[in-house]
């Protein structure tokens, strides 16, 4: 008796491990299926300007223009913006995708600049795109050799003003919620790459 009762508990458990197994597996091949890819960005700011909505650097009031060409002149050009990311669970999707954790590296026109990590958990329901903003701060002048007028060039375009469009990118390893726990990818992912302004 004690023996079919031990058999009985290992069969159980057995069940409950495929059970949770599968499970896990949905939720990977749900994460796997979403699309992600980058919607806008607000809210820019260089050398503590606003510069959102701007056509041209000659858009700046006096104030502003003396402020970022005094920053210039330092070479020092700090450059702030949100990313909105836009994540999509396909509608056949039978689970919602849930992420825990994202590590991401920036790229500007193909340069690696700042990386970061979202701790915000996310559920991705199937059908339903998710706005996922991560918010970005850099010196353009740690990363870029080019002059301080190139560099305001890039940050308005990136604020959607005119000129050359920017190659904007993200590489990624998200983490999702299991009923194992945490899991993250084994290999970063390119969840972005689009080019922005106009």
């Amino acid at each position: 008796m004690l023996h079919n009762m031990r058999m009985r508990h290992l069969s159980a458990a057995l069940l409950a491990l495929v059970v949770t197994s599968c499970a896990t597996l949905q939720q990977m091949a749900a994460l796997r299926s979403v699309d992600f890819q980058l919607d806008r960005i607000t809210a820019v700011r260089l050398a503590g300007v606003d510069i959102s909505g701007l056509h041209s650097y000659s858009d700046l009031g006096l104030a502003d223009a003396t402020r970022v060409g005094a920053a210039v002149a330092r070479r020092e050009l700090p450059l702030a913006f949100r990313l909105h990311v836009q994540a999509e669970n396909p509608a056949e999707q039978s689970v919602t995708a849930r992420l825990v954790r994202m590590q991401w590296t920036l790229f500007l026109e193909d340069t690696e600049t700042v990386s970061g990590e979202i701790e915000q958990e996310y559920d991705l329901p199937p059908g339903r795109p998710t706005d996922i903003p991560v918010d970005i701060e850099l010196d353009l002048f740690d990363f870029f050799e080019r002059s301080g007028p190139d560099l305001i060039d890039l940050a308005l375009n990136l604020a959607g003003a005119g000129g050359a469009p920017k190659q904007v990118t993200v590489r990624a390893t998200p983490t999702i919620n299991t009923v194992l726990g945490p899991i993250s990818y084994p290999e970063p992912i390119t969840i972005v790459s689009r080019t922005v302004g106009r």
